[in-house]
């Protein structure tokens, strides 16, 4: 049975023992059916709800460009150069997520919850931290960071506000990236999704209250956003407090304050996770860059396609996410011997996964470019990208679970060194494509390209061994 803290879920319903006996074979065709059927309850118990948060969390920005939309062009360009900038800055630091999931489930595989508590409060204050630090850079910055990232003179005084108002909720989004990341670690993905959907809800409400009822305008719609985010973190920080008050009741106040050396633990942890989302960024950036020096056609194509790819990664990451949480916890445990049979079932998992998905992408294709563009040029270049990302999605499952596996067992320099090479092999391909010829449908080939290279270098690194490293910390 769960251990539950007050209302917060602590303990998975199957507690890992460790399994004595030789490895389990490292062919997922190899396992034996009771060990498949546990890992896939576990894989799908987590993966599921993920999948519904991650999906919930860009409905945000939906929502407001839906608002914002009606007052009028100027006002909706100004949302997208601000929203731009905003998705930047909270995704470079979703490490304060990942690392969180990895630290935390750890210790819980190890049977130590009130640690597990601690650390996630470690990550909880570090993101109060870094969001002070944005709103400090953000404020007085934010004319300037429109004007470079390309707004128009009309679009540049909304697109500074809505900044300005929004950056005040920077705090509560990274916090809602830790108290996630603490959830999953304890295995428990049910509740971010619960936030996220009332969040969503409650965002939607302001929105519409605010830009037209309280006749703000594209300042209502950045204080319905603020409003909503504070509202979840507030929601996951009661959550986090009741746990350890109901845990710890001697001790809960003082493992509720900050701790100088458990948040510089955190944050060093937080490097090269750091490191591998900004190379994953650049890789992005790079994409766009090219695909725009080709034409007004492909670029309008490109983003339909990286629109497309997106989606498809919500699917795919969310059985990363549930990677991270299951293997934390196996090597908490100390059982290699789980860990490496959770890792195994979760590969054929990514790529039955990401074979389904190629498929409905190629059955798809007809409809796709209709809902996005009447433009015939935009149509077909798009058919011929999407083919590329169809054929592409099972080694992006493979590559996906194999990422949340190095993250769940803490394995953040690996990855980060990896994402270095990635984007070493990528940029110079990308570059090409304008010299050589191919249009987008090379620079897809391109993005292939890069996929492949992190999975050669994540298959290597997950047969080595390396990564199974057992114990409360690594």
């Amino acid at each position: 049975m769960p251990v539950t803290c007050g209302r917060l879920r602590c303990i998975p319903v199957s507690p890992v023992k460790p399994v004595a006996g030789p490895p389990l074979p490292q062919r997922p065709d190899r396992l034996p059916a009771a060990v498949r059927r546990r890992h896939d309850r576990e894989i799908l118990a987590l993966a599921l709800p993920a999948f519904g948060a991650l999906v919930a969390e860009p409905l945000f920005v939906m929502v407001d460009s839906a608002v914002v939309g009606h007052l009028g062009t100027a006002e909706l360009a100004g949302l997208g150069v601000a929203a731009a900038l905003l998705t930047t800055a909270v995704n470079i630091f979703v490490f304060l997520a990942y690392a969180t999931t990895a630290a935390v489930a750890r210790r819980v595989g190890a049977g130590d919850l009130p640690a597990a508590l601690r650390q996630g409060m470690d990550g909880i204050w570090l993101a109060l931290l870094l969001g002070a630090l944005l709103i400090a850079v953000v404020l007085p910055t934010a004319p300037g960071l429109v004007h470079l990232f390309g707004a128009s003179h009309t679009a540049a005084p909304y697109a500074a506000s809505y900044l300005r108002i929004s950056s005040l909720g920077m705090p509560a989004m990274l916090v809602v990236l830790a108290a996630t990341g603490v959830l999953r670690g304890l295995q428990d993905t049910r509740t971010p999704l619960y936030v996220a959907v009332a969040g969503f809800t409650a965002n939607a409400g302001l929105n519409v209250t605010l830009v037209y009822g309280a006749g703000l305008g594209i300042a209502g719609s950045a204080w319905g956003t603020v409003i909503a985010q504070n509202a979840m973190a507030a929601a996951y920080l009661t959550m986090v407090i009741r746990g350890a008050r109901h845990r710890t009741p001697d001790t809960w106040r003082a493992m509720l304050r900050p701790d100088a050396a458990g948040i510089r633990a955190c944050a060093r942890a937080g490097v090269p996770l750091l490191v591998r989302t900004i190379s994953l960024r650049a890789v992005l950036m790079i994409a766009t860059a090219v695909a725009a020096r080709l034409g007004d056609t492909e670029i309008a194509a490109h983003q339909i396609t990286l629109t497309v790819w997106s989606l498809l990664a919500f699917a795919l990451d969310a059985i990363a996410i549930a990677g991270q949480a299951i293997i934390g916890r196996y090597l908490g445990a100390g059982d290699p011997t789980g860990a490496r049979a959770a890792c195994t079932r979760m590969v054929q998992w990514g790529l039955a996964c990401g074979a389904v998905l190629g498929v409905l992408v190629v059955a798809a294709r007809p409809l796709i470019g209709p809902v996005f563009s009447d433009d015939p040029a935009v149509r077909h270049a798009l058919a011929a990208a999407l083919l590329v990302v169809a054929l592409a999605q099972p080694v992006c499952g493979v590559v996906f679970v194999l990422d949340g596996v190095l993250m769940g067992a803490g394995d953040g320099p690996y990855l980060a060194w990896s994402m270095l090479v990635t984007l070493a092999v990528f940029a110079p391909a990308a570059f090409c494509v304008p010299v050589l010829g191919g249009g987008l449908t090379a620079l897809w080939w391109a993005m292939g390209l890069m996929m492949l290279t992190r999975l050669v270098a994540l298959v290597l690194r997950s047969r080595s061994g390396r990564w199974v490293v057992t114990g409360a910390t690594r």
